[in-house]
């Protein structure tokens, strides 16, 4: 292809071009064409950027309200949640209190019924006496149960007293206390030439034997045999 266009000989070597050349007047009236065609176009890309901004203020402003939105339900989420808490405890409560009211009224029944059982003992009590004949056996028994009651809470208030005095007694300076037996640390001498005031023991106070273990059960005492002469 290179030999057969540098070939100056060759005829084929170039080609004419068909058409002829624009005169200036079209060639000015092409080009105000084209200017004309190319503001147009600059006015629909102006009018394409405005557009574009106001879809991107319109997205912005759906993208913050999206997400006030997400804040708001997960607001919601949280105070549902308290509320379905608040309504557990109070449903907890109010099972508490209706389990109450049912032993209240439980305690209720029983006690009218307690109430009228004594109500007919008391009128059979007032009949006997009435005709002369002696309480029932019942009221003998229920007399002695208070009179067993009575006497165990006064031995209950002695012994709390007695250990009252105990505990201040003990809270005194110098008080030792022991759950050892007493045993005697003094005596009183019977001779003719001493007064008959109490003496202490000293270092040579009366031994007192302790008791004697289980074990010595199994041993018999020796008995002593006689000596023949």
């Amino acid at each position: 292809l290179e030999e057969i266009s540098a070939d100056p000989e060759n005829e084929s070597r170039k080609r004419d071009l068909e058409g002829k050349d624009p005169s200036p007047p079209e060639l000015l009236k092409k080009i105000e064409q084209l200017e004309l065609e190319l503001l147009q176009k600059e006015e629909r890309l102006l009018e394409t950027d405005i557009v574009y901004e106001q879809v991107s203020w319109l997205t912005d402003r759906i993208r913050a309200m999206a997400e006030d939105g997400k804040q708001d339900t997960l607001l919601l989420a949280k105070r549902t949640n308290e509320l379905q808490k608040m309504i557990k405890d109070r449903s907890q409560k109010l099972m508490a209190l209706v389990a109450e009211l049912s032993m209240q009224q439980a305690l209720a029944i029983k006690l009218q019924r307690e109430m009228r059982d004594k109500e007919e003992f008391l009128m059979t009590v007032s009949s006997r006496i009435d005709r002369g004949l002696p309480p029932p056996k019942e009221t003998e028994n229920e007399w002695l149960k208070v009179l067993r009651n009575e006497k165990m809470q006064k031995e209950a208030a002695e012994a709390r007293a007695k250990r009252a005095a105990e505990e201040e007694q003990a809270a005194a300076p110098g008080y030792v206390r022991t759950t050892a037996a007493q045993r005697p640390t003094a005596y009183i001498p019977d001779d003719e030439y001493s007064l008959p005031l109490p003496r202490p023991y000293g270092a040579l106070a009366p031994f007192k034997a302790s008791e004697p273990p289980s074990h010595l059960r199994h041993f018999r005492k020796p008995v002593v045999k006689p000596i023949e002469i």
